[in-house]
Order: C-alpha cells, then sequence, then structure tokens
C-alpha cells in the first residue's frame, strides 16, 4: 500500500529562511519552490516635514497589479506613506482607475486589479504538469493571456481532476499570471475533456508537452486502435482505485491515422487546437455554383497591368498591384479579390467563414476559410482571367506622403503572377519579367517613397526571420532556415499597409461601420519587464505612457551588429500587446498609425470581407453590403475573429516546433552554437543559431552547484563555481531528447568557460534582495515546462 503523504500546511507568502552564505539580500526558495510574495518595497519617505507626494496612476497601478490578493486604502496610504489629510486625494485617484477599468471592487473596502483573478472564480482543467497534478485557467477573461491556476490536489476520497473538468475554486496569488488553486465545488465537464495522444501497449500519451500523465485504456475500449495511432480519448469517470492513485482511465473515440504518417503533425495540431477541417455539404455545393463576375456596372480595369506578388508556394492570389508616376508622386492602384460578390451576409458560406475566421497555413497543407472552389478558382486573381475586384487608387506627393483615393469596384485581369523572389531578381538585374518596360523600377519607385514616409513616421519594425520548413517527396522534412525577406516583401507590405489605412479612412468619412485592427502600447507590467532587459544593453525608455514605436526602432538600429540584436528583437516583440479587431477604434501602435482596418486579403480573413461589406454599401456599389444585424454584432464578431486568429497564430507555431523536433531527431548527440533565450528557476532556455529550435536545459544539465536566480537581470548564478548564465549569452550545447510527439527539445550544456563577467557572489552575507531565489543543489528532474508554465511551488 502506497505511503500516504501528510497534509503540507500553505505558506501565504512572506520570507523565506536565509542562508548564512548567500549572496547579498538574497531570497532563499527550497526544493518546495514557494515562490515569496508578491509587492513591492514601501515607498522611500520625502524629507521630514514634508508630504510623501500622490502616487501616479502607473505606480498606483503597478502596486495593486503586484499586491497578493485585495488591498484597501489603508494598504496603500502604508506602502506610499501617505497622510491622513491625502486621503480625499487617493480617493480620487482610486476612483478614477475604477471608472477606467484598472481595478475591480471586492466586497465594501477592498480592491483587486482587473487584470488579477478574484478570491473565487470559475476554472476548466486543460492539462497536467510535470507531476500528474492538474492545471487550470478561467473559463472566461478578458484578457490577452489566460493566467495559469497550478491546483492543489482534491480532498481524500475525490477523484482527481481530469482535462476538461470545471471547478469553482478558492485563487491564490503566486506570481505574475501564476495562481494556486483549491477546489470548492465541481461544476461539470467543459470541450477539452477529451485527450489527444498516441495510442500505446494500453496507454495514451498525451501530444501536450504540458499534459505530462498518462493515460490507461481499459480491455474493450480501444475501439480498435492499434499501436502507434493518433487517437481522440474520453476520460471514463469514477472513483475507482485506480482514478485515485494510478493512472486514469479513458476510452478511445476517435482514430485519426498512424503517427508515422507524413501528414501526421497537421493533423495532429488541426485536432489539438480543434480547427474546423471539412465543410459541410451545403457550403462546398455553394462554392461550386459560382460563377464569372459580369462587368455590368463595374469599372473596367483590365487594360491596366496588374500584377500579383506572392510566395512560391502560394495558391490563392487575393492582392494586385500596379503603380506609375504621377508628377512628382506616385499613383499606386490596389485592387483586392471581390469575396463579398460570392459569400453574402446570412448565407451558408457566411457562417462557415465566420466560424472559420481565417486560413491556417501548415507546411504540408492550407486548412482554408473558404472552399477551393472559390479560394483557388473564382475568388482567385489568376494571370490572364477576368475576376470581380474591389479597388482603391491612391495618390501620393514625392515624399509619400498621400494626396487624396479613390475606391471602386471593377473588373480586372491580371497581367502576371509573380513570386518575390523574381521581383527582386528582376530589380537587381534591371529587368521587366516579360512586362512593358520599366514596369518594375516604377513598383520599387512608389515604394521607395512609401518607405521614407514610414521611417519618417517612426514605425516598429521586428526584422526576425520566420523558420520555413521544407518537406521533401516523402513528406519528411528535407531542411530548415529562415524565410527570406527582400524588399519585394516589404514592397508589398507598404502598399498593403496604405491601402488598409485608406479602408478605415474611407468608412470614416461615409459613417460607416469599420472593424478596425488595433494595437494597444505594451502593458504597465510588460514596460517595466522591457525596461528592465534593455538598461542591462546600456539602452533607456521613455516613461511607459510616453512611450512611442519610435523609441524601439531607435534601440533596434542602435543594436546593429551587436551579437544580441536578434534576443533584443525577439524580446521587444515578446513585450508588446497583441493586435485585435475591434470596432471601437484605439489606433495602432505599432504601425504609428491613428487608424487601421484589414482590407486586402478577404480570401484568408473574415474581417476583411466585414470591411469590404462596409465600403459596398456606404459607396452604393451593389445589394451585398454590410447588414444592419452584422453591424450590431461587430463587437462579438471581433472577439470571435482575434481568437481564431490566435488559435492559427498558436496551431502554426506548434506545427513549427513538432517539424524541427522531427528534424532534430536523428540528430541526437550532436553539438550545436546557441543562445540562452529564456532564464528561469528550473533551467535555461536556449536557440539553436543555425535553424532557431528552441528547447530546455534543465538544472541537474547545469554544473553540479547551488544556484541563484535573479528574476530582474535575467540571470542565474552558482554560489560556489561563480558561474554565470544570463539572457543572450553565447552557450555549446549537445541535444539530448527530441520528441516529435510534443515537440519538445533537451539539451546538455557543453559551455566552455561561462564565467566571463559574471562576479562571484560573496560568502556569508545576510539576507538577500527581492527577486533573487536560492534553488538547492539537488537539481528537478528533466520535463520541466516552457518559461511562464513551470511546476506550482509546493
Amino acid at each position: 500500500m502506497a505511503t500516504k503523504r501528510p497534509p503540507r500546511k500553505p505558506r501565504r507568502g512572506g520570507p523565506g529562511p536565509s542562508a548564512p552564505d548567500a549572496p547579498a539580500g538574497a531570497r532563499v526558495v527550497f526544493r518546495n519552490k514557494r515562490l515569496p510574495r508578491i509587492g513591492a518595497a514601501p515607498r522611500p519617505r520625502a524629507a521630514e516635514g514634508e508630504p510623501n507626494p500622490i502616487p501616479s496612476r502607473e505606480e498606483l497601478r503597478t502596486f495593486i497589479r503586484n499586491a497578493t490578493g485585495r488591498v484597501g486604502k489603508t494598504e496603500i496610504a502604508r506602502h506610499f506613506g501617505l497622510s491622513t489629510d491625502q486621503r480625499p486625494a487617493l480617493r480620487v485617484l482610486m476612483a478614477e482607475l475604477k471608472e477606467e477599468g484598472s481595478i475591480a471592487p471586492v466586497g465594501r473596502r477592498t480592491i483587486r486589479h482587473s487584470a488579477n483573478l478574484p478570491d473565487m472564480a470559475a476554472l476548466e482543467v486543460f492539462g497536467t504538469d510535470a507531476d500528474g497534478d492538474p492545471m487550470a485557467r478561467p473559463i472566461t477573461w478578458e484578457g490577452s493571456e489566460k493566467p495559469v491556476v497550478y491546483m492543489r490536489p482534491e480532498r481524500a476520497g475525490q477523484p482527481a481532476l481530469a482535462p476538461g473538468d470545471r471547478v469553482l475554486a478558492r485563487i491564490t496569488r503566486i506570481g505574475p499570471n501564476k495562481y494556486e488553486g483549491r477546489t470548492f465545488k465541481r461544476i461539470g465537464t467543459g470541450e477539452a475533456s477529451r485527450v489527444l495522444g498516441v495510442f500505446s501497449a494500453g496507454m495514451v500519451e498525451p501530444v501536450d508537452r504540458r499534459s505530462r500523465a498518462n493515460w490507461i485504456i481499459p480491455p474493450g475500449e480501444e475501439n480498435g486502435a492499434e499501436d502507434g495511432e493518433l487517437v481522440q480519448a474520453e476520460p471514463i469517470p469514477g472513483g475507482t482505485r485506480e482514478r485515485l492513485f494510478g493512472p486514469k482511465p479513458a476510452r478511445i473515440v476517435e482514430r485519426l491515422g498512424r503517427m508515422d504518417d507524413p501528414k501526421a503533425v497537421s493533423r495532429l495540431v488541426i485536432a489539438a487546437h480543434r480547427i474546423p477541417e471539412e465543410f459541410p455539404e451545403e457550403v462546398v455545393q455553394a462554392a461550386e455554383r459560382a460563377q464569372a463576375v459580369p462587368l455590368g456596372s463595374r469599372d473596367d480595369l483590365r487594360d491596366i497591368p496588374l500584377v500579383t506578388i506572392d510566395g512560391e508556394d502560394a495558391r490563392d492570389f487575393d492582392d494586385a498591384v500596379f503603380a506609375e508616376p504621377d508628377g512628382e508622386g506616385w499613383r499606386i492602384l490596389v485592387a483586392i479579390a471581390d469575396v463579398a460578390h460570392y459569400v453574402r451576409p446570412k448565407a451558408p458560406l457566411d457562417r462557415e467563414a465566420w466560424h472559420r475566421g481565417n486560413s491556417v497555413y501548415f507546411p504540408d497543407r492550407v486548412v482554408p476559410m473558404l472552399p477551393e472552389a472559390l479560394s483557388n478558382g473564382w475568388c482567385s486573381l489568376k494571370p490572364g482571367e477576368d475576376r470581380g475586384c474591389l479597388y482603391v487608387e491612391m495618390r501620393f506627393d514625392g515624399e509619400g506622403e498621400k494626396t487624396g483615393h479613390r475606391f471602386g469596384r471593377g473588373l480586372m485581369r491580371s497581367a502576371a503572377r509573380l513570386t518575390y523572389e523574381t521581383v527582386q531578381a528582376a530589380r537587381d538585374a534591371g529587368e521587366d519579367l516579360e512586362l512593358e518596360p520599366g514596369h518594375v523600377a516604377r513598383l520599387y519607385g512608389a515604394f521607395a517613397a512609401l518607405l521614407a514616409a514610414r521611417t519618417r513616421r517612426g514605425t516598429l519594425d521586428l526584422d526576425i526571420a520566420e523558420r520555413r520548413v521544407i518537406l521533401g517527396p516523402d513528406g519528411k522534412v528535407a531542411s530548415i532556415a529562415p524565410r527570406a525577406r527582400l524588399d519585394s516583401h516589404r514592397l508589398i507590405e507598404e502598399f498593403m499597409v496604405a491601402a488598409n489605412v485608406c479602408a478605415a479612412e474611407e468608412l470614416e468619412r461615409l459613417h460607416q461601420p469599420c472593424m478596425y485592427r488595433i494595437h494597444d502600447r505594451p502593458s504597465d507590467e510588460k514596460m517595466e519587464t522591457l525596461r528592465g532587459f534593455l538598461s542591462g544593453f546600456g539602452f533607456n525608455l521613455p516613461p511607459s505612457d510616453r512611450v512611442r514605436p519610435g523609441d524601439f526602432a531607435r534601440i533596434l538600429e542602435k543594436t546593429g551588429e551587436m551579437p544580441e540584436s536578434r534576443l533584443i528583437s525577439e524580446t521587444i516583440l515578446r513585450g508588446q500587446s497583441q493586435a485585435e479587431y475591434n470596432p471601437e477604434n484605439i489606433g495602432h501602435f505599432g504601425l504609428a498609425l491613428p487608424r487601421y482596418a484589414h482590407f486586402t486579403s478577404p480570401i484568408r480573413r473574415y474581417a476583411d470581407l466585414l470591411v469590404h461589406r462596409a465600403l459596398i454599401r456606404g459607396l452604393k456599389l451593389g445589394e451585398d453590403g454590410l447588414t444592419e444585424d452584422e453591424a450590431a454584432s461587430m463587437p462579438d464578431t471581433g472577439e470571435h475573429i482575434t481568437k481564431t486568429e490566435r488559435r492559427a497564430a498558436l496551431a502554426e507555431r506548434d506545427a513549427v516546433d513538432r517539424y524541427l523536433a522531427a528534424y532534430m531527431a536523428d540528430r541526437v548527440g550532436a553539438h550545436f552554437p546557441a543562445r540562452v533565450s529564456g532564464v528561469t528557476r528550473f533551467g535555461l532556455f536556449v536557440t539553436l543559431e543555425e535553424n532557431g529550435a528552441s528547447g530546455i536545459i534543465p538544472m541537474n544539465a547545469l554544473p553540479d552547484d547551488q544556484w541563484f536566480h535573479e528574476d530582474a537581470a535575467m540571470r542565474l548564478i552558482g554560489r560556489r563555481t561563480g558561474l554565470s548564465f544570463s539572457l543572450g549569452q553565447e552557450v555549446e550545447v549537445r541535444l539530448s531528447e527530441a520528441v516529435p510527439r510534443t515537440g519538445s527539445l533537451t539539451f546538455q550544456l557543453l559551455q566552455g568557460d561561462p564565467r566571463a563577467g559574471a562576479p562571484r557572489p560573496p560568502p556569508h552575507q545576510p539576507a538577500p534582495p527581492r527577486g533573487r531565489q536560492k534553488i538547492t543543489d539537488r537539481k528537478p528532474k528533466p520535463g520541466a515546462a516552457r518559461p511562464g508554465k513551470g511546476k506550482r511551488p509546493r
């Protein structure tokens, strides 16, 4: 019989014991990994006889966000050293924060930050950690990144929580976006109840790297599955001994094919992220009934040599461009496939497009928003074929400033299907690709003017190379290479940005609803993290409320040839807010634009289709414009298509990670140069210079030492050896494990001498500063999660 573990007495924060030989001010964290209490040190007091200043909005927001649980005016006044006479001013400031939505009341006298979970919340279990304990997320959440709640074990006699279980739980904050939860009441089962994994020897091994525990399939519940098959399994409810103390039982409900099949990776990711793949029959039939667009009252653009410029592997061509001199400036024409002509509001095609939200792109396939008869047929601007379009004619002066624009509905005929590589090669060689003389040069001339205007505007241009997975004839990975970003890519980007701006401006002029593409500035919390990171490289940022995209652009320009330039770019990218769709405009921070809407890709984005319909209604270009019902439901639609876009982005990255792991599986034991891309309490994350693959170096693969984690400095320091590992540091690693099933890579450190510039911590110093945590000599076992998703403290 297994020995019953004694109950653990929870500690609600506060400093732990200090080690006699810890670095000065270091916080000690023993193997139970309890995090320190969240909260800033008290504010320094003003000179004697002078009152302390009232905190700014940003200071008060930061304090409330970092506080553990709820706080009241008393705690705020004590922290900032405010007198009784200053209480009325503090109440006014708190009322302003409440009105802007930064804080929420809890009871009669206390508040919490609106970005923090309340003391009691409804949660859904989505996976398990390395020890098989459940992890959950709030069922409803309005923020950009859902917090993770690490659930405490259930009471004796209660079955363990499984993925998909929903509970009402008491919540305690233990770190940024991390909480600990204890079940108060079970409230049902949600969508995530199915387990996706590989069936082998009567067990299902989950493909989610966050779910470490296997599931047992009792005899008779296999549904004909064979070893090595990818399956969907459903937990079997009940309080059996196996459910309480052993692998949890499940039954196989769907077989998805063998894991060694060439298309297994995309099939797995599609199932894991619940991406709709098969079109309903009525939707397919509606697309196949589509016919050519007649000229009718449309503008005839067929004599204008519009060309499409896309990637080599593109199959749908939804935008075409043309440019010519216009006095001292430029006339640019951007024509977009007229999807609104075929996809009418409330029709089956429209309902399915709304449901999908966007197309999803994998190395071996595309899951389109529209059926192939439209996406690769009537809505694709194929060369030499008449196609309906919405177009915008734009005029710019010699410095790239727009002087006017005009929208219309037309019939066009593409003069050529070009690729980025062929256009760039023609530009470099001074050729015209069988087009009329000067055609390519004119495109680049207009591009130069727009680029100059963008540079003056001061936008955030993060030139981070994407990884391109190249598959061989057998469907396996032949190579992984950075995706080149040429001036031809930038040319199309600038033309599309200009057209999108015009669409937003035109809808505002027409007083029509608009689905804006909005991008907020970085949050205060992310700004503080970025400020601390960049200060380590000698760069400073303005206060959060005055930061501009140009400030980041200047830093990126100064990094130039620095070895850490890619790391700085990636960190700045991670520090940005996520863009979203919303009918309420706040501007686009990254592009430094006051208004912006997606207009140029209606084949693959539902947001663009809505903008087309709004333009058609506002300009009276047909009877297939935006309806009143669509306008009224825009807030809900914006939230929905933002979620589907983020789902697609996660799925695409997930697929690349798994392809990378499959590619690297044959190179286990090989050595690679890498850079430290993450520093955590449970190890280092590294990114290979060769192909951008990322993985973990767990603590037990570091030199034997007692390690101190400095969160603010993003550094690990060894007490005895003085070794130091920090963000951006060059290291040499050996690949020790590659798991294509989960897309995870594990490395061992082969660093020759990482001590340069790392001062040895002095021994026998008293109490540590906040933010430094001691990790004892006995290092955690392999298989730690990604940064921000680690095992909870006990």
